[in-house]
């Protein structure tokens, strides 16, 4: 009996397992701020995204405001916008070189085909500069950088 008991209990443990591993799952977070809420207001900013170049490549916003991108690709191949800071674009674009086709479901970023718009609803929580960046290879290193400097 005591061995049937020892069996079961184990069984169980496994079974509660994943529940017990999901309970402790930490949520992504994010460098520049978090996604924001579309049930409250937003300050509208709109990027054209063409070869090389965010036009407006300079952005300033107060610590706390939600800001809605609305991102055109008016260029002739496909773009991203991938906010973040600095050394995690780095980071990504060494990745994006081994996977250049790679799609991104991220809040903080988007890959548009031309002439596709897409927007980002953003709140920046925290104060700093972030970046937004094109990781198509290439993209970045020729100059397809942008800056939110957050005060």
């Amino acid at each position: 009996m005591k061995k049937k008991t020892i069996i079961t209990l184990a069984a169980l443990s496994l079974l509660a397992a994943p529940a017990i591993a999901h309970e402790n799952h930490r949520h992504e977070s994010f460098s520049a701020g978090e996604p924001g809420d579309p049930s409250k207001p937003a300050r509208t900013i709109e990027i054209a995204m063409s070869e090389m170049d965010y036009e407006p490549s300079r952005i300033e916003v107060k610590r706390g405001e939600q800001i809605r991108f609305v991102l055109r690709n008016v260029g002739t191949e496909d773009h991203e916008f991938l906010l973040a800071t600095k050394k995690e674009n780095l980071a990504h674009a060494e990745v994006m070189k081994k996977h250049p086709h790679m799609e991104h479901d991220d809040p903080n970023g988007v890959r548009l085909a031309p002439k596709k718009t897409a927007e980002i609803l953003w709140k920046f929580t925290k104060a700093g500069t972030f970046e937004f960046s094109c990781l198509i290879p290439d993209h970045r290193d020729y100059g397809m950088v942008g800056h939110v400097t957050v005060k």
